[in-house]
């Protein structure tokens, strides 16, 4: 359904990118585009990602299911009172910082309009040790899995224009309503749930790579 109150749609609150740079992480140089900065232009978003944003480690990262990291800002304020501290924008290595957006509401296969480009979901951001080594804190991993505040990916299928500010109107839900919540259940918490991952694979959009991963643990 399509809100018709623009002040009540989901909100791209801030544009953040970066191009990977080497940072020390115990005791070792890492190749890395995790240390997004909040952008005030209008940038160009395809099936490749968002101008002037590139990532270092192109086996896990990037890619046209992974065009843009998505993260909920409604987490912040709990990630603040967790940690003692504060957070600006793009501190979770997410090109949008998002409001009204959530995995437990979001879908694999919603499709969105955001300022002139269409994107889809894809699949649940699955946290790294970048996050660790960016936050400083060894144990972000696997707290942001037990949280569940992943925070998700979209693939585009539309090329267009975006920027801090702009409004998302869902356009439709292309799949069976497995929300991002759920996809991290099945990932972390319930592996051995077979209904639900065969569930999971039915679901049309959902990434390749990590349609792969699933088959392969249904095999297993």
């Amino acid at each position: 359904m399509v809100n018709s109150t623009t002040s009540m749609l989901p909100k791209l609150c801030s544009l953040n990118t970066a191009l990977p740079v080497n940072v020390e992480w115990n005791n070792k140089s890492v190749y890395t585009g995790f240390i997004k900065r909040p952008s005030t232009e209008s940038l160009p978003i395809s099936s490749q990602g968002i101008e002037g944003d590139g990532q270092g480690d192109l086996k896990n990262h990037g890619g046209p299911d992974k065009a843009a990291c998505v993260y909920s800002q409604d987490h912040y304020n709990w990630w603040t009172d967790e940690m003692k501290r504060p957070f600006e924008a793009g501190a979770f290595g997410e090109n949008f910082t998002v409001t009204g957006l959530t995995e437990d509401i979001v879908c694999i296969g919603d499709v969105y309009r955001i300022g002139t480009a269409i994107v889809q979901v894809s699949q649940p951001r699955q946290p790294c040790f970048k996050l660790a080594a960016h936050l400083e804190r060894k144990e972000m991993v696997m707290r942001v899995r037990e949280t569940g505040y992943s925070g998700f990916y979209f693939r585009v299928l539309e090329n267009g224009v975006v920027q801090a500010g702009d409004t998302f109107e869902m356009l439709r839900r292309e799949g069976n309503g497995s929300t991002i919540a759920e996809c991290n259940r099945i990932l972390y918490d319930e592996r051995g749930d077979t209904p639900a991952l065969r569930q999971l694979l039915a679901e049309p959009a959902i990434a390749e790579s990590l349609r792969k991963h699933l088959n392969k643990r249904l095999v297993d």
